[in-house]
């Protein structure tokens, strides 16, 4: 006999949603859509000769196979999470291996941190709008949001407080060129967010999953460089304290399918996401993990520069081709660095049906920006993606979506 299954589930399991991005990916498959749909990088971009070659040493050394293919500890593969906290202390945040746990990818140390902080009723303030997959990985803990607008300069300081003062659980941030918008919190807001949070005693989450896809400018600081870490450290040897936790990952940066991330957290709270990752998976895989320290030690930032050069050039055509066919009544974001533009239709255009319309009258899918709020306001934005689309096909694309913006709006009247 069937089990009523829906009978059965975790009454969580009723704020679990399916994420509308996973769903247009399927777009990607039918060749006469041009697809702004997923934030994606480039598969021609990726590092496939060094991956190889790291495979090929690793092979060639029985000891580091045998190892690679081994069960790990849950902190990590260690050389990795050195060469970590190596680079993180270029950039400012002084960092022990010690503090730093592999995750697999930073979805996972996302929802690892969700896990750890959120009780049911718990307020959580997020950016409006914020990343789909942080508040999917929220909303299965029952939190209450508390949205706060952002600017061109990133979230704004007296709402943010104003919501710090109602007392709360967790700040999640994407603060350079953030998922949906491309948006940047700017250098002077930074240690102001730190300080804010700091004073209402409330952990910042700080996703740093496009920091090193930066077009214009250097990187701003971490705002993991703001916390106080302790006095007298240096870089891959001091203790992380303070009020951030930080997810990376090398998704964006290198590969996304060797699924490889990190969390950094104060001691504290390390002590306990261990604990959560060893009732999770017990390990990352040691395989992607040793292959991957073989690959960045090699190649990082050269990789950087050359998908920072690729999708530079996209930025560029996308901005100039929507610039040169949106109507006027249009509103995007000029992202100095990331993947996506951020667009706010005219009130009366809900991008839901514009995306039906797109894709059956012009072949073009991007995501519809209702998603991207904790309250599901937003209706008339859309996030579009230039980094897996090549230049001549993003002018295309925005030309075919501009000559349906302006039916569109025309039939308002």
């Amino acid at each position: 006999m069937d089990l009523d299954w829906n009978n059965l589930y975790a009454a969580r399991m009723a704020r679990v949603t399916a994420s509308e991005i996973r769903e247009l990916l399927k777009l990607l498959d039918r060749p006469e859509i041009i697809s702004f749909a997923g934030g994606i990088p480039d598969t021609n971009l990726f590092p496939y000769d060094r991956i190889e070659r790291a495979h090929e040493r690793l092979f060639a050394d029985k000891a580091r196979r045998a190892q690679a293919f081994q069960y790990g500890i849950s902190e990590g593969y260690r050389p990795l999470r050195q060469w970590i906290a190596r680079h993180l202390g270029q950039h400012g945040a002084a960092v022990h291996a010690d503090d730093i746990l592999i995750t697999n990818g930073s979805q996972q140390g996302i929802e690892f941190v969700a896990k750890l902080l959120i009780s049911e009723g718990d307020k959580v303030i997020v950016t409006r709008p914020s990343y789909l997959g942080a508040l999917q990985a929220f909303s299965a803990y029952g939190p209450d949001y508390v949205s706060v607008p952002i600017d061109e300069d990133g979230i704004c300081l007296e709402p943010l407080e104003a919501a710090l003062r109602q007392g709360a659980k967790l700040l999640y941030l994407v603060p350079d060129y953030g998922n949906p918008t491309g948006v940047t919190l700017s250098e002077e807001r930074r240690p102001a967010v730190v300080e804010l949070a700091a004073r209402y005693g409330v952990p910042i989450l700080e996703d740093a999953a496009y920091t090193h896809l930066c077009y214009d400018g250097d990187p701003l600081s971490p705002l993991l460089s703001y916390a106080s870490p302790i006095k007298g450290g240096t870089p891959g040897e001091a203790s992380v304290s303070g009020n951030v936790i930080y997810a990376g990952t090398f998704s964006k940066s290198m590969v996304p399918g060797l699924r490889v991330g990190w969390l950094v957290a104060p001691r504290a709270a390390m002590q306990k996401l261990v604990l959560v990752k060893q009732a999770s998976d017990l390990c990352a895989s040691q395989y992607a993990q040793m292959v991957l320290h073989d690959v960045v030690q090699d190649v990082f930032d050269e990789q950087a520069d050359r998908l920072c050069d690729a999708y530079r050039e996209r930025r560029d055509a996308m901005l100039e081709a929507i610039r040169r066919h949106f109507p006027q009544s249009i509103r995007w974001t000029e992202p100095k660095g990331g993947m996506f533009v951020w667009l706010e239709l005219p009130e009366g255009l809900d991008g839901a049906e514009v995306l039906r319309r797109a894709i059956e009258e012009v072949q073009v899918a991007f995501v519809p920006g209702a998603a991207f709020f904790a309250d599901r306001s937003g209706a008339n934005t859309c996030r579009l993606s230039f980094s897996a689309v090549q230049p001549d096909r993003i002018r295309e694309g925005v030309a075919r979506l501009g000559n349906l913006f302006r039916r569109m709006t025309e039939e308002l009247g």
